[in-house]
């Protein structure tokens, strides 16, 4: 918004030091320029200057002078500025901002200022008047009726947004969260599955859930021995056997004791009453093993 200084006048300012100077070296007075009356809108900054000349003997009190951000109804006082111009004559320049705009034109005045003077022998006030200035509107109170002018119009629906990176990106986001759950799926699920009826004791373990018979039980763990061996195995390599598989290590009181039942159910008549549920129990424990 532009502002508007209107200031003092050079000729004003120097009428202003004329009649101080002819003015009698003990009178107390002040001659002030004022701004124009008129014209002013929101915003805009008003200066008026006061020339005071102080009697000898006395000082002004720097608490009687308005304090700068001090605001009224409409003005705030912005800047001071004081020049000490010699022969006891001092310049006061304040600057006010119009901080109002009244629905209609409006006469507002610029607050009066009291200056006190202290000295040693008086006590002295100075009164300066207050000023009025009129203030105008922004816009009129009843704006022409034209489309634009009149009542606020609708809000603009918001502008379109470009989604196809963003869905670019989900698709190739949703891609790798694909690839990484069937990943997942592949070593938690389906390796786990597959080894466990690929494998030698996987296989042993299947066959034997479905009860062939004691005699075929010993069989198929012989067969899942010697495929995890790679030769076929006897008691005397289970040293050896161990030693090539660590993950079996625990079982060499069950792979001995195992062959031994071996050899009385093909060699030496009837096994053991408990074989089948033993040998169950023994594959299972090697399968577990295995997949391990």
């Amino acid at each position: 918004m532009p502002t508007r200084s209107p200031g003092i006048s050079t000729p004003s300012l120097m009428l202003l030091l004329l009649a101080l100077c002819a003015a009698p070296a003990d009178a107390q007075e002040a001659s002030v320029a004022e701004p124009r009356a008129f014209g002013y809108l929101l915003g805009d900054r008003i200066e008026r200057d006061v020339l005071v000349t102080v009697p000898a003997g006395l000082v002004l009190d720097e608490a009687s002078l308005p304090r700068t951000g001090q605001r009224g109804p409409a003005l705030e006082l912005q800047q001071l500025r004081r020049q000490a111009l010699g022969g006891g004559r001092l310049s006061l320049h304040f600057v006010y901002q119009l901080m109002r705009s009244p629905a209609q034109t409006e006469v507002l005045e610029i607050a009066p200022i009291t200056l006190r003077f202290t000295g040693e022998a008086a006590k002295r006030e100075l009164r300066i008047d207050a000023w009025p200035v009129t203030v105008s509107p922004l816009t009129p109170a009843d704006p022409s009726p034209r489309t634009g002018l009149g009542e606020l119009r609708p809000d603009q629906p918001p502008p379109p947004l470009d989604t196809q990176p963003v869905r670019r990106r989900l698709a190739l986001e949703a891609g790798v969260a694909l690839l990484l759950l069937g990943w997942l799926a592949y070593v938690w699920l389906l390796l786990p599955w597959w080894a466990r009826r690929h494998r030698p004791f996987g296989r042993a373990w299947l066959a034997l859930r479905a009860a062939p018979g004691r005699h075929a039980a010993f069989q198929h763990l012989h067969q899942a021995l010697n495929a995890t061996a790679g030769e076929v195995l006897f008691t005397e390599g289970i040293e050896r056997f161990l030693g090539a598989h660590p993950r079996f290590r625990n079982f060499n009181i069950e792979l001995q004791e195992f062959f031994e039942r071996s050899r009385q159910e093909f060699f030496g008549g009837a096994g053991a009453p408990d074989g089948e549920r033993w040998l169950l129990d023994l594959c299972r424990k090697l399968r577990d093993a295995e997949l391990r």
